[in-house]
């Protein structure tokens, strides 16, 4: 039992530790549709300013950033972060959908 909680620790330490790690799980696809249906898309685009910023815009300002600070941010909504438009906040969106968005959102919303 000892050597499986040294094994876990490891593991967990080495996913802490790797840049990306987090982010490299992201199923594109899925937060992709999650966006959509979510109505994030009528705002923000993959790769071009619309109403909000690109989410490759989004990802390059906040590259770093953990994904529960980005979630919380989602979930609040905000103003002033990119221009004279607020972002409505989402409060409907569950913790888990809103870290999903951000994780995929830091990761540049790739689509696989």
């Amino acid at each position: 039992m000892k050597s499986l909680k040294t094994v876990s620790g490891l593991l967990l330490a080495a996913g802490v530790l790797s840049s990306g790690a987090a982010h490299a799980s992201v199923d594109g696809a899925a937060a992709k549709a999650l966006a959509t249906k979510s109505a994030c898309m009528a705002c923000h685009a993959t790769d071009k300013k619309l109403v909000g910023p690109s989410y490759k815009d989004v990802a390059a300002k906040y590259k770093g950033m953990e994904a529960d600070k980005l979630a919380a941010s989602i979930k609040a909504g905000g103003s002033g972060k990119w221009g004279p438009v607020p972002m409505p906040a989402q409060a409907a969106l569950s913790d888990a959908d809103a870290k999903t968005l951000a994780a995929w959102i830091l990761a540049g919303a790739p689509d696989k």
